[in-house]
């Protein structure tokens, strides 16, 4: 087999980034959909798209373990929910 040139060589490295991007979006698109599963089966209705999209929005910024070691504390607060509204 031939030695390829510089522009061959080129040719080939990019089509094999291209295929590469092109089977990173796919898993990406298929990773998500499993999420989306997810999400499927948790009562998000009881939040508004605005506060479930805020909520994502950090979790995905500070990661999985920081949203976690986060929430883990707040379970030891009281929660909002079982405390009276205020009269006024």
């Amino acid at each position: 087999m031939p030695k390829m040139n510089e522009r061959e060589r080129l040719a080939k490295i990019e089509a094999e980034q291209r295929n590469l991007a092109n089977e990173a979006e796919a898993v990406r698109r298929s990773l998500r959909a499993q999420y989306g599963q997810i999400v499927a089966d948790i009562a998000v209705e009881r939040l508004t798209e605005r506060e479930f999209r805020e909520i994502l929005g950090h979790v995905v910024r500070v990661g999985g373990a920081g949203s976690l070691a986060a929430l883990k504390g707040l379970s030891d607060a009281p929660s909002l929910a079982r405390i009276p509204p205020a009269r006024g």
